[in-house]
């Protein structure tokens, strides 16, 4: 396995989970999380369903895409343990996207066989979205240093840098709080559509309602707080510091999180429909690789603990 090749393969799998995400998005905006009833990882009790339903076929299509996406980090993982030496942080990320993979694919079974899907409006259900959702973001956060890291071979030093880890690690921690209110308003939003901008304005208003209702009007101001305060520490010079990457990755947030408040309206605006949640869901994970991505230059070493001729292996020449 040679290593010139392993950074594309590696952006590769970042892409196609991010695809499978948006498919997952789907299957919850359509109501299909039950179409292969309460069975897994059979699909109503068979390996292919027969004679299958439309929401049969979008859960079982989502389920082959899922297992396809844990082979793709399984070849990932052992192509890092071969082609870098140990010590190299692509094997650090490689085997963190292998955790993160299997666990997600726990989370989902576990939304399946405990009956988590469809009509079920339950605390343990938004709950289990938070769980799913938080898997998420470090499943892609792990893909996204592993391909990084195969770039340039610089590693994330956490130790001289102060002052940037914790501005940085508050930005993360509230890019999760606002993926979590977000995970469970969408889900709201399937779960208890408005029928107009109107109605759905006073039931967000309404202490009467459901909590997933009410938490409409809260996640826009999460957002948008969360949002300027990106946009300020992206803004610092002392955070992004003077390389060119970092400055590129910084603009790349702001606009970002721009276009998120601009789809966030919109979304708002249109009463979610379902092509609007993918869309804004697309934005959300682009907006945490690239705060990933920032954060990764940002805080690299100066120096590479491990030359990359030195961190390459024999068997990858």
């Amino acid at each position: 396995m040679k290593v010139r090749w392993f950074p594309v393969y590696a952006w590769t799998v970042l892409v196609y989970n991010v695809g499978v995400i948006l498919w997952g998005a789907y299957v919850r905006a359509t109501g299909s999380g039950a179409g292969c009833g309460s069975h897994w990882p059979l699909c109503d009790g068979t390996i292919v369903p027969r004679s299958p339903r439309v929401e049969t076929l979008v859960e079982f299509s989502h389920r082959l895409s899922s297992g396809l996406a844990l082979i793709l980090v399984v070849i990932l993982a052992v192509w890092a343990f071969r082609a870098y030496a140990k010590g190299h942080p692509v094997r650090t990320g490689a085997a963190l996207s292998m955790v993160f993979i299997i666990t997600e694919a726990l989370v989902g079974a576990g939304l399946v066989l405990f009956e988590l899907v469809e009509d079920n409006a339950s605390v343990t259900r938004a709950v289990s979205t938070s769980v799913h959702l938080i898997n998420t973001f470090l499943l892609l956060a792990a893909l996204t240093l592993t391909a990084w890291w195969a770039r340039n071979g610089t590693p994330i030093n956490i130790r001289r840098q102060d002052v940037r880890v914790w501005v940085l690690g508050l930005g993360f921690l509230a890019m999760l709080v606002l993926g979590i209110s977000g995970a469970v308003t969408a889900l709201g939003d399937t779960l208890f559509p408005p029928e107009s901008l109107e109605e759905g304005l006073r039931q967000d208003v309404d202490p009467s309602m459901h909590f997933m209702i009410r938490l409409r009007a809260i996640h826009p101001l999460i957002a948008v707080a969360t949002s300027l305060y990106l946009l300020f520490i992206v803004g610092l010079p002392d955070i992004v510091g003077d390389a060119r990457d970092s400055k590129r990755l910084a603009r790349a947030v702001a606009v970002v999180l721009v276009a998120q408040l601009v789809a966030g309206v919109v979304n708002v605006l249109l009463l979610a429909p379902v092509w609007m949640q993918m869309l804004h869901l697309l934005i959300a994970d682009l907006s945490w690789i690239l705060l990933v991505l920032l954060a990764a230059s940002t805080l690299a070493e100066r120096e590479p603990v491990l030359a990359l001729e030195e961190a390459i292996s024999p068997k990858a020449i």
